[in-house]
């Protein structure tokens, strides 16, 4: 069967190569505005996996298995989506800095000849330590907050922020391995 990431995030496809080579990504054209949170983080990162995965396997012509996700950062039930600005990043920093907070990823998987969807939430908690202003400003200048939700990636130089993780660390990247393998397995897909 072919696999199918429906997902333009580099971090989500390094993820996947750990475990699978045979892969094609395909960009969704999904519009994220399309789905409106109501205050269910689970609900809302579930739906806009879910709309990521049905708007690529619409428009596949051979059987496939289309994998969807979404990852967000809550903040006392607040989402902290990707920073517009460095201003932004900066705000979301800190109010990250010396808290608990948690990443939340909706993982849709489309069996494209069955149209079977299986749809699942992961919470991964994580703590920051305290964080100065002049390096939260030293990390803008890095810009690899500018692109993630949260304006940090763990596994770049933001990993050395983190003081606790209670969950998947893969989730927190991106992708939950896991999850995505547990949910394939269900559908008969043994990707190891």
């Amino acid at each position: 069967m072919n696999l199918v990431l429906a997902s333009s995030s580099p971090r989500r496809k390094e993820i996947l190569q750990k475990i699978t080579k045979n892969f094609t990504v395909i960009v969704s054209d999904f519009e994220e505005n399309a789905v409106k949170y109501q205050g269910d983080i689970k609900w809302y990162v579930k739906e806009l996996s879910k709309g990521k995965a049905k708007a690529v396997s619409m428009d596949l012509k051979n059987k496939a298995l289309v994998i969807g996700c979404d990852t967000v950062v809550s903040l006392q039930g607040n989402i902290l989506g990707k920073p517009k600005n460095e201003q932004e990043a900066f705000s979301m920093l800190k109010s990250l800095s010396g808290k608990w907070h948690e990443v939340y990823s909706g993982v849709t998987l489309i069996e494209t000849e069955t149209d079977k969807i299986l749809s699942e939430c992961v919470c991964t908690k994580v703590k920051f330590s305290n964080i100065s202003d002049e390096d939260i400003q030293k990390y803008i200048q890095t810009k690899e907050p500018m692109d993630k939700a949260g304006a940090y990636g763990i596994q770049g130089f933001a990993g050395v922020f983190v003081e606790k993780i209670e969950g998947c660390y893969y989730n927190v990247v991106g992708l939950p391995l896991n999850k995505l393998n547990s949910m394939m397995r269900d559908i008969g897909v043994n990707l190891l």
